[in-house]
C-alpha cells in the first residue's frame, strides 16, 4: 500500500463530546486498559494491572519529556491582550542551552491576536516564586509561514528563561479540551519521570503510571529505557487535505543515547526481547531510528529524517540490526554518546515496523495521524478496538483510557 494515496476519511469514527475525558481521574493507574493480543482478541483491564500483562523478556521505553509552560500572556497599554506561544527554539537553537539563558534568547512562536500587535515591543511584569519581580520584553523578529520569530529580553541577568516561563507562562493544554487551563493541569499534564524540558504537548499515554506502577515493573524484571522527543504543537494538526500524500508532517526534536542504540541493535540481533513502546512520541523516536541508520549507510543523513523517506524505493532496506549498528558505529566515530536530530516520519497503513513489537497509548482523534500510526500497526482491526471502547464506556484522548496493543502474530 502506498500511504500517500490514502484517503483520511476512511479513518474517521464518531466520537460524541461526552466521550472526552476533560480531567483524569483522581489516581492515575485507575483508568481503565484495553488490550489487544498477538491473536486479535480485545479484553478489559485496569491501567495498574499493566506489569502482569507483560512479558518479563519486555523492555519498556519512555519519552522523558516535560511539558514547558508555553503560553505568555501580555497586556498592551490599550488593553489588547495578546497570546504568544512558544513552539521551538531559534536561538539558541539547542533547547538546554535557550532555557539557560539569562541575557536573552527567541524562539519561533505562534501569537494569538496578531493583529493588534503590529509594532513594537510588549512587556510584561514577572514575579518570580522567591518574591522578586522583573520586567519581560518581547519583540518581533519577523513573520514566516510557521509564525513568528520572537526575541525575549529580561532585566535580571541571573535569572534563566526556565525560571522566567515557570513563572509566568501557562501550561498548553490540548484545544480539543474546550476549557481553560485549570492550576491542576500543572501536575495533571505531566507524567511522573518528565524530566527534559521541552514539550508544549505531552506524550499522553506516560499519564496514566505512577510509582507504584513502575515499581511494579522494576519487580517483574522489565527493563526501564527513556528517550526524548519534545513534543510540538503539530500533533494536534488536523489532516486537512483528502489524501495523506498531501499533508505535511511536522518535525520533532529526538535524543537517544548510544548506549541505547547499541542496546536495540543486539536485541534486533537476537530477538531477547520485545520493545514496547510508552505513546506514540516514543514509537515515532524508535521506528526513526532504524531509517536514520539507512540513510547514514548511504551518505544522505542531514540530521532531518524526511517524511516519507520510509517508503521510497531507493531505500536501502538494511535489516534492523544492521541499520542500528552502523548509526551506533557513525555516533562512535563522531565522538558523539546521543544521537541528536529531527524526525519528519510519518507513520500510516504501509508502513512496516523494525523495532516496536508493542505499544501502550491512549485513543487518539479521528482523521488523525496517530490513529494512523495505529492502524499501521494493528491493521483495520483498529477500528474494532474503538467500536469496544465506545460502547463499553472508555474515555478518550489526552485525559482519557489508554490501550496496549501486541503485534500482531502476520506481521
Amino acid at each position: 500500500m502506498n500511504p500517500r494515496n490514502i484517503d483520511i476519511k476512511e479513518y474517521n469514527y464518531p466520537l460524541p463530546d461526552e466521550k472526552i475525558a476533560k480531567h483524569p481521574l483522581a489516581q492515575r493507574d485507575a483508568c481503565r486498559l484495553l488490550v489487544r493480543d498477538p491473536e486479535g482478541s480485545i479484553s478489559d483491564h485496569r491501567f495498574d494491572e499493566l506489569p502482569g500483562l507483560l512479558g518479563s523478556d519486555s523492555l519498556l521505553v519512555y519519552n522523558n519529556t516535560k511539558v514547558i509552560n508555553a503560553r505568555l500572556r501580555f497586556r498592551k497599554a490599550s488593553g489588547a491582550l495578546i497570546e504568544i506561544f512558544c513552539l521551538e527554539p531559534s536561538a539558541p537553537s539547542d533547547y538546554a542551552l535557550n532555557f539557560a539563558s539569562t541575557e536573552g534568547c527567541s524562539w519561533q512562536c505562534l501569537v494569538g491576536n496578531s493583529k493588534r500587535w503590529k509594532e513594537g515591543a510588549l512587556e510584561g511584569a514577572v514575579t518570580l516564586p522567591d518574591g522578586r519581580k522583573l520586567k519581560l520584553t518581547a519583540e518581533r523578529l519577523e513573520r514566516n509561514d510557521a509564525g513568528s520569530t520572537i526575541a525575549f529580553s529580561w532585566d535580571d541577568s541571573t535569572v534563566t528563561f526556565s525560571d522566567i516561563i515557570s513563572a509566568a507562562g501557562e501550561i498548553p493544554i490540548p484545544p480539543y479540551l474546550n476549557r481553560a487551563t485549570e492550576a491542576s493541569d500543572s501536575d495533571d499534564y505531566q507524567t511522573v519521570y518528565s524530566r527534559i524540558e521541552g514539550s508544549v504537548a505531552a506524550p499522553t499515554a506516560g499519564l496514566h503510571f505512577t510509582e507504584a506502577v513502575l515499581d511494579a515493573i522494576d519487580r517483574r524484571g522489565i527493563g526501564r529505557r527513556e528517550v526524548t522527543l519534545h513534543v510540538g504543537a503539530g500533533t494536534f494538526q488536523p489532516v486537512k487535505a483528502d489524501q495523506i500524500g498531501d499533508h505535511a508532517m511536522h518535525s520533532e526534536f529526538i535524543v537517544v543515547s548510544r548506549n541505547l542504540i547499541e542496546e536495540l541493535a543486539e536485541i534486533a540481533s537476537s530477538g531477547s526481547k520485545k520493545i514496547i513502546a510508552v505513546g506514540t512520541t516514543s514509537v515515532r523516536t524508535l521506528e526513526s531510528l532504524y531509517h536514520i541508520g539507512c540513510l547514514i549507510s548511504t551518505g544522505e543523513w542531514t540530521g532531518e529524517l524526511p517524511q516519507w523517506y520510509p517508503y521510497e524505493q531507493s531505500h536501502p532496506l538494511l535489516n534492523t540490526a544492521e541499520a542500528l549498528r552502523g548509526l551506533a558505529d557513525w555516533l562512535r566515530t563522531q565522538d558523539m554518546t546521543s544521537l541528536v536530530a529531527s524526525t519528519r516520519i510519518i507513520i500510516a497503513p504501509g508502513y512496516d515496523y523494525r523495532i516496536v513489537d508493542g505499544m501502550v497509548t491512549n485513543f487518539h482523534q479521528p482523521q488523525s495521524t496517530l490513529l494512523l500510526l495505529v492502524s499501521a500497526f494493528i491493521g483495520p482491526q483498529w477500528r474494532l478496538a474503538y467500536d469496544h471502547a465506545l460502547a463499553k464506556g472508555y474515555r478518550f484522548l489526552s485525559y482519557g483510557d489508554a490501550c496496549l496493543f501486541i503485534k500482531p502474530k502476520n506481521q
